[in-house]
């Protein structure tokens, strides 16, 4: 009996041995069979919690260097400078400064140069330079004028038909090539600077004065030409073919603008 006793307290002890074995295999094998779902769910709870990737931080956007050009159209030419749109605003072109149409030397041909330029119903952009004014004191506009991709601003200081004028000593976004352009242009008496006397003076209106006749000393010859051509109020280059004189060699300041080229020769 003693000896079937400690058999079946063998057993039992055995019994529990491969129990508890069983039980530890089991725990293992279920913590290390993750279902399919629950592995992608892991990741999907790791992703979220981490946040999205961050994108790339792309520099801050800067502002646009291109000018802002609002579209309009002509209804007439006032002076010069000076123009009126359909819908009734006053444009007054930046910068620049025409003589006056009433009377002063070059008024008219400024006024009709810039008519040519800006007909009557074309189509034109207005530029805001930010850096000046928007207004001036007479209400107008204060615009630079493109139409054809041109800058008339520009194109009437290279023609003689205005100068510079950075009023209040304010120099906007085409300040430099407005003054360049006018120094080429008194250069080369174009427009006002061979037709009147006149000074390149940016810090005030451009003042032009009817240049005087003056006959060579001591003959009934114009100066500034060769061959002679008469002292007189007036003369075109009809008149100089007229007199067998043409073409002529422009020595001086043209008194006649008969050099329109400006290649030292009038009336080719």
């Amino acid at each position: 009996m003693a000896r079937l006793e400690r058999l079946r307290r063998l057993w039992t002890l055995l019994g529990l041995v491969v129990m508890s074995l069983c039980l530890g295999i089991s725990a293992v094998a279920c913590s290390d069979a993750t279902s399919p779902d629950e592995a992608v769910a892991g990741e999907v709870e790791t992703e979220s919690s981490e946040g999205p990737s961050a994108p790339t931080a792309s520099p801050p956007a800067q502002p646009s260097q291109a000018p802002r050009v609002r579209q309009a159209r002509v209804a007439r030419v006032i002076d010069g400078d000076t123009l009126e749109t359909v819908d009734g605003r006053r444009i007054r072109l930046v910068q620049i400064d025409a003589p006056e149409s009433d009377g002063e030397c070059y008024g008219a041909e400024a006024t009709a140069a810039l008519d040519a330029l800006l007909p009557r119903g074309s189509r034109i952009g207005l530029e805001r330079d930010p850096g000046l004014d928007e207004v001036d004191r007479y209400g107008r506009l204060l615009r630079y004028v493109h139409r054809g991709g041109r800058n008339i601003n520009i194109v009437l200081v290279r023609r003689g038909a205005a100068s510079v004028w950075f009023f209040d000593g304010d120099q906007g976004r085409y300040a430099g090539r407005l003054l360049a352009e006018a120094r080429a242009a008194k250069a080369r008496k174009r427009g006002a600077w061979g037709a009147c006397r006149a000074q390149l003076d940016p810090s005030s209106g451009f003042q032009t004065s009817t240049r005087a006749l003056q006959p060579v000393l001591g003959s009934d010859c114009m100066s500034g030409y060769s061959p002679c051509l008469p002292v007189t109020g007036d003369l075109d280059c009809a008149d100089v073919r007229a007199l067998g004189r043409a073409p002529v060699v422009v020595t001086g300041d043209d008194p006649y603008r008969l050099d329109g080229n400006d290649d030292g020769y009038g009336c080719e």
